[in-house]
C-alpha cells in the first residue's frame, strides 16, 4: 500500500505564494516520476508540473516562470513552490507518483489540498 499526503494549501491573496509538499510512504521499492496536478470546479484534472527521478522537469504553460517543482529522492517527497499566484490558480492540487510496489510501476494519488487565491 502506498500513501501520498499533501500539505501546504490554503488561502492566499493574488500575488502571494504557497509551497506545497507531498510525501510518499508505505511498502514500495522505488518512485519514478512525481508530479502535481490540479482540478478546479467544473474542470478536468490537469497537469501542473512533473519531475523524474533524475530531475528532468516539465511544466504546464501556465506554471512556467511562476511555479517550481523539486523533489528529495531520499525522503520520497516532492514540492511545488508557487509564486505570483492568480485567482485562476484556485483548485484542488493533487500529488501523483509512479511507484514500483512489486515488479511494475503503478500510479498513485494523494487526497488533494485546496488552494484558494483571492483577488
Amino acid at each position: 500500500q502506498v500513501q501520498l499526503v499533501e500539505s501546504g494549501g490554503g488561502l492566499v491573496q493574488a500575488g502571494g505564494s504557497l509551497n506545497l509538499s507531498c510525501i510518499a510512504s508505505g511498502n514500495f521499492f522505488r518512485i519514478s516520476t512525481m508530479g502535481w496536478y490540479r482540478q478546479a470546479p467544473g474542470n478536468e484534472r490537469e497537469v501542473v508540473a512533473d519531475i523524474t527521478r533524475s530531475k528532468n522537469i516539465n511544466y504546464a504553460e501556465f506554471a512556467e516562470g511562476r511555479f517550481t517543482i523539486s523533489r528529495d529522492n531520499a525522503k520520497n517527497t516532492v514540492f511545488l513552490q508557487m509564486n505570483r499566484l492568480r485567482p485562476e490558480d484556485t483548485a484542488v492540487y493533487y500529488c501523483n507518483a509512479d511507484t514500483m510496489v512489486t515488479s511494475y510501476y503503478d500510479s498513485y494519488w494523494g487526497q488533494g489540498t485546496q488552494v484558494t487565491v483571492s483577488s
